[in-house]
């Protein structure tokens, strides 16, 4: 079915179902959605900090991050079956709980963190290359305008000008960059960390078990700091956790998606933990400091071929996680706003255009102004979606969906509605964003942030259900069998 043809204007290339013969997403690929996603730099650093900053044992961190990465598998595996049932992004299975018209809200306001976070991911990206640039030239880059050199200015028109130049040709190049950048980062981990092991004298090991541990580390602190961790991690992941369907479409079928969340995640997980682990410490034996970031550790190790590979690294982390975590999920929600004008193509440079702008103020300006409440805030109310979405389609819809419908203008589609929108899963959702916006800005209830992601969830879900369990739902359509 073409809905463009029946002028909707709720079709286009980016929204529309992905058809049974171009699914070919095997489980490889989804775990390399997940080995970029974790592989950024600020994903090292953060794992690498976790092992200091709450006050535990490296295994006591260690447990978290696994058990975190746990609950994230079973969270993706349920928001991505509605993707690999029916072939739709996320936008379009938004528009059976929200609305055909309510869904451009819930779509916008994920752009939104991923339009901010691809420009600031672009500017990191651009580090990287201007490290490379110097390390191989000596150039120290020269005077600074809006705080970058001009090395620094032409590094970062040059990573925007080669993202552009994957996005634009599609999903298939997307994918290769993927399944290449994935692997490529841990061959290059693994061998800083053989570097380390060496300068180590074998000590790192040995190291590893005791440079972290408190000086009296009891069950009430560990289990704080336990819990604590996991509910970082969770809020780290929660944004793809909304929009997993936007990958999952791709999937052959849900054994793939199962066994690529269940290596990418997990598995995952465990290998770059004990590497980020094993780094650290090691870094700390050798230079006498807890480094957390990687690029500070080359930069002592003073080593031009290292500095060399670990730039092209990161730079490959980096435009991976731009791709899976930013990109997708801006280009899907713009591309909603107007479908009938808004293609792929043009929402990937309405999303790029932006990303100049952000990654060019990102030193200068955007960095200096306190703007992480801001983005706090909107990625905040994302949670209270999660569960919206989950529920009316496990509980309300009981996993049918009616395609021809969710591109439907027709006052009597399903899922129109009142005029495009559902009351009862905006009030759902004011109700709960409000409890998670108030976890970011009053203080008293800072001791949730920690949770503030899976409690948005799930009031948005409970208040859905409530307001939903008596609703009459169509079930004539069945979902597309699965491989």
């Amino acid at each position: 079915m073409s809905h463009e043809q029946e002028g909707t204007g709720l079709d286009n290339d980016s929204l529309a179902p992905v058809p049974k013969e171009k699914r070919t997403w095997g489980w490889f690929a989804i775990f390399n959605i997940w080995a970029n996603d974790i592989q950024s730099l600020f994903g090292y650093s953060l794992v690498a900090s976790l092992f200091i900053a709450y006050g535990v044992t490296g295994w006591t961190a260690f447990a978290a991050l696994i058990t975190a990465s746990l609950i994230v598998m079973v969270l993706v595996n349920i928001s991505g079956k509605a993707g690999v049932d029916h072939g739709i992004p996320y936008p379009v299975l938004a528009r059976a709980s929200m609305g055909v018209g309510g869904a451009k809200l819930p779509a916008m306001l994920r752009a939104a963190v991923a339009v901010f976070w691809y420009g600031a991911q672009t500017y990191f990206a651009s580090t990287a290359l201007e490290l490379l640039i110097n390390t191989l030239t000596g150039a120290s880059g020269g005077a600074t305008w809006m705080g970058m050199t001009a090395v620094g200015w032409g590094s970062f028109v040059a990573v925007w000008a080669f993202q552009i130049a994957i996005f634009s040709r599609g999903m298939g190049w997307i994918d290769t960059f993927l399944n290449i950048a994935g692997p490529f980062v841990y061959v290059v981990m693994i061998g800083l960390l053989v570097v380390l092991w060496q300068k180590s004298d074998g000590q790192l090991l040995s190291a590893a078990q005791t440079i972290f541990a408190p000086p009296n580390p009891t069950f009430a602190t560990e289990f704080t700091g336990f819990v604590a961790i996991v509910g970082t991690m969770i809020a780290y992941f929660a944004a793809v956790m909304i929009n997993f369907s936007d990958f999952s479409r791709y999937a052959k079928g849900q054994r793939a998606m199962l066994l690529g969340n269940l290596a990418g995640l997990p598995a995952n997980m465990i290998l770059f933990s004990a590497l980020a682990l094993l780094t650290t410490a090691g870094a700390a034996v050798v230079y006498g400091e807890k480094i957390t970031n990687p690029t500070d550790i080359v930069d002592r190790a003073d080593s031009a071929i290292l500095s060399v590979i670990a730039a092209i690294t990161f730079f490959a982390a980096t435009v991976g996680i731009n791709l899976v975590a930013n990109f997708i999920p801006a280009v899907n929600g713009i591309a909603n706003l107007a479908p009938r004008v808004l293609n792929f193509k043009r929402a990937g440079w309405i999303t790029s255009l932006f990303a100049l702008v952000i990654g060019g103020f990102w030193v200068g300006f955007i960095s200096q102004v306190g703007i992480a409440g801001f983005v706090n805030t909107l990625g905040a109310t994302l949670a209270p979606l999660y569960g919206i979405m989950v529920v009316d389609y496990y509980l309300v819809r009981r996993q049918r969906l009616v395609l021809r419908d969710l591109y439907s203008r027709d006052p009597g589609a399903i899922y129109a509605y009142t005029a495009g929108w559902n009351h009862k899963a905006l009030l759902a959702f004011g109700v709960a964003a409000a409890f998670s916006v108030c976890t970011v800005w009053v203080k008293s209830l800072a001791v949730l942030s920690g949770y503030a992601w899976l409690l948005g969830a799930f009031f948005g879900a409970l208040i859905f259900y409530v307001l939903s369990r008596n609703a009459v739902v169509p079930v004539q359509v069945a979902p597309a069998a699965s491989v």
